[in-house]
């Protein structure tokens, strides 16, 4: 009987032994999450074909739009299909802008000066009912009774002067837009007329420099896109920022060092947030910073033009 009992018992010691063994030999079970595939990667932007571009000159145009002509003439050597037009012709054309996008789509690039500008408005509202996107819409100096920007306009530029009156629409977004928008008045400027405003060289290179980079780029988020109003100070150079971005405040940073890392004018902080240009910030707060379709160069940021006399306007 006793023999039996340590039989039991050293069978009963071995089998322990045996399964220690193997729960030590097997490794140890982890609990893992589920795996989560990864999103695809959005697919390679494709850049656009080429901008068509309408040029519109105002009343006159012949003699006081001479500079529509001028800025047609180096958007054509850049390469781009580029035709200038009486504002009188506004809807034939605005027809024509239509057939053409509806035949091969292509960008569309309307600047027009004075009644050239209220044109320029005009076919993007026959545009918008045919759900035809507008890709950048320039008015310079145009009319008092330009409408606003329909929705279907996505990035619009006014460079005009407020007290001028041949011009001076100061003309803003219809309700709901959500587009880039960036608005110029010049009248601080006294070198600037209505019958000038559109003959300027370098406001010509930033334009073409802009259609150039217009096909280019990614679409930006029109979410984040912050409506620019300035007037600009006397004898400073107008860059044609694309619309603002909201930039954060970290520790340390000031209106100077904000405008500097930017690369923007210190006045333009200033104005975009109804802010003193030595105010102080504080961390966590969010500033209005414009932005370029693409970086200017170093130097263009602070760039202005020598100072000369102040003279009356013509």
């Amino acid at each position: 009987m006793i023999h039996s009992r340590r039989l039991v018992a050293l069978a009963a010691l071995m089998l322990l032994a045996l399964s220690s063994g193997m729960a030590a030999a097997s490794p140890p079970k982890s609990k893992t999450a589920a795996a989560v595939p990864a999103a695809p990667p959005p697919p390679p932007f494709e850049p656009l074909p080429p901008p068509k571009v309408y040029l519109f000159r105002g009343a006159m145009g012949p003699i006081f739009s001479t500079g529509m002509d001028r800025l047609g003439e180096k958007l054509t050597q850049a390469g781009f299909s580029a035709d200038v037009y009486e504002f009188t012709l506004c809807r034939l054309i605005g027809n024509r802008v239509i057939a053409s996008y509806k035949e091969k789509a292509a960008p569309i690039v309307l600047i027009g000066h004075s009644m050239g500008g209220l044109c320029s408005i005009v076919i993007s509202e026959m545009a918008a009912k045919e759900n035809i996107p507008i890709s950048l819409v320039i008015a310079i100096d145009p009319a008092h009774a330009t409408g606003d920007v329909p929705l279907n306009v996505e990035r619009f530029i006014n460079i005009f002067l407020s007290d001028s009156v041949l011009g001076g629409g100061d003309v803003v977004a219809a309700s709901g837009f959500r587009g880039h928008y960036a608005s110029y008045d010049l009248k601080e400027n006294a070198r600037v007329s209505h019958i000038n405003i559109e003959k300027s060289d370098d406001i010509h290179r930033q334009i073409v420099e802009m259609v150039t980079q217009l096909p280019r780029i990614p679409p930006q988020i029109q979410a984040d896109a912050v409506p620019l109003r300035y007037l600009v100070p006397a004898d400073t150079l107008v860059e044609l920022w694309d619309s603002g971005v909201r930039v954060p405040v970290r520790r340390g940073d000031t209106m100077e060092s904000i405008a500097a890392a930017n690369r923007v004018p210190l006045w333009t902080l200033a104005q975009s947030n109804s802010l003193p240009e030595n105010a102080q910030l504080t961390p966590g707060q969010t500033i209005i910073v414009p932005r370029h379709l693409t970086p200017p160069e170093p130097a263009a940021a602070m760039a202005t033009p020598p100072a000369v006399p102040a003279t009356s306007r013509k």
